[in-house]
């Protein structure tokens, strides 16, 4: 289902006509915050070539690092499931959370108490300021959708737009099933 207004939790998927931004292009982002200072999320759908362990030498870990989005590429950030292991983290909704300490992360990941589908890392995040999304919302480059994934942490990178876009249903699954460059086609 379709939403209005971008809440912490949503997922903002990204319109088909957003075809030539490459750092959007075929997106799916987890709203980890909105307020009246803007909203922050984090790319869900696109890998990059490192694992934990390429980043932080230190903990010895094979987990995926995503992109996040194009702010503070530099910076690691986290989504989880498990608030209970990982003191001060953010609650989102009411299955997931963002940070926490890192300290006693590094300490449960060293010691392989905290599995895959418990947690995703990220180098930067996606942010905008509340005006700016919505006139990105306003130009149509994103639909808002309720997350109905029972772990968005788990989900394979390479379905989650074109499913969305199926969903959506009409000319959106065409979109769905087009090449990623359709000038190859």
């Amino acid at each position: 289902m379709i939403e209005k207004n971008p809440t912490k939790g949503n997922l903002l998927i990204a319109e088909p006509s957003i075809l030539s931004d490459k750092e959007f292009n075929r997106s799916v982002i987890y709203l980890t915050e909105h307020n009246d200072d803007g909203c922050i999320g984090f790319i869900l759908n696109k890998p990059t070539e490192f694992v934990l362990k390429d980043l932080i030498p230190e903990i010895n870990c094979e987990f995926i690092v995503y992109n996040g989005g194009p702010v503070e590429q530099e910076n690691l950030y986290f989504i989880h499931k498990v608030p209970d292991l990982i003191p001060d983290s953010i609650p989102i909704d009411s299955k997931f959370y963002w940070g926490g300490d890192f300290k006693i992360l590094s300490k449960l990941l060293n010691e392989n108490l905290i599995d895959f589908d418990d947690i995703r890392f990220f180098l930067g995040y996606s942010g905008w300021s509340l005006d700016q999304l919505n006139e990105e919302l306003n130009e149509s480059t994103w639909k808002i959708v309720k997350n109905k994934y029972p772990n968005l942490l788990n989900i394979k990178s390479d379905d989650i737009w074109k499913n969305q876009l199926m969903g959506f249903g009409g000319e959106y699954q065409i979109w769905a099933n087009a090449p990623e460059n359709p000038s190859l086609n």
